[in-house]
């Protein structure tokens, strides 16, 4: 950890020196012995000193209980018990944003397992817990699509069979082919408006989700991390459901 702050200091050190293409001179190149960065240099004690109250701080925030679960919460699975649980709180708090600025509801949520970094093991989870699970600043972006292009959707997971976790979406396959695809419980209505919660790197294409292009993509200011938080924050005890949402019949 200390050589990570000596990096640090190395590299804001370089920055400083930096000058623009305009100033520079030139001066003899001359060659100098590598210096291996490992744990055999010495610290800068001056620095570490400065830093150690920032990293106190931070590590008290970040070592805080934020909530508890009494098992493994994994990303394993086709219906992985923490796909579930971030699926469903991106729904939550996808619906109440846009119940209160769009007079909307949110008809279902679909986030990427390859978003989820880490599991979270039994026990407190711990603020940090969060940052390591969602380490990205992605946002909440709600998409507006007619029923009619939701099909793009449900051929996605029948042709990747891909364990990206949905709340409030079933879908069922048969060896690749697609038999079953209910929204809120009740078959796609093509003439109607339905509302996705996701995250801006899938309403962009991300992980070739190409079907969002063909809605309207509504920007909500929410970071998916923040409101993992918050969501986490409300639930002293995680109990995930574990309902079967993704059922991929035949999968190889």
């Amino acid at each position: 950890m200390k050589n990570k702050f000596l990096l640090l200091g190395i590299a804001l050190a370089t920055l400083t020196a930096c000058k623009t293409a305009s100033t520079l001179q030139l001066a003899q190149v001359q060659l100098q012995k590598n210096i291996s960065i490992n744990n055999e240099l010495k610290n800068d004690e001056a620095f570490v000193n400065v830093i150690e109250p920032y990293k106190q701080k931070l590590d008290k925030e970040m070592n805080q209980k934020i909530s508890h679960t009494g098992i493994d919460l994994t990303k394993q699975g086709d219906n992985s018990n923490l796909g579930n649980l971030l699926a469903d709180y991106t729904f939550e708090g996808a619906d109440a944003w846009t119940k209160k600025n769009l007079n909307k509801n949110v008809d279902a949520a679909l986030i990427n397992i390859g978003g989820i970094r880490t599991t979270i093991g039994k026990g407190d989870i711990l603020l940090k817990s969060v940052f390591e699970v969602m380490p990205f600043e992605n946002e909440v972006i709600i998409v507006k699509m007619k029923g009619s292009d939701l099909q793009g959707l449900f051929d996605y997971y029948a042709k990747t069979q891909v364990n990206n976790p949905v709340s409030h979406l079933y879908i069922e396959t048969n060896n690749g082919q697609l038999t079953k695809s209910l929204i809120n419980g009740q078959p796609v209505n093509p003439s109607q408006d339905y509302y996705i919660a996701t995250s801006d790197y899938l309403a962009l294409g991300g992980d070739n989700m190409k079907f969002f292009s063909k809605g309207e993509s509504i920007s909500t200011g929410i970071k998916l991390r923040d409101l993992f938080i918050e969501y986490f924050k409300k639930t002293p005890e995680v109990i995930p459901n574990t309902d079967v949402r993704l059922n991929f019949i035949g999968k190889k």
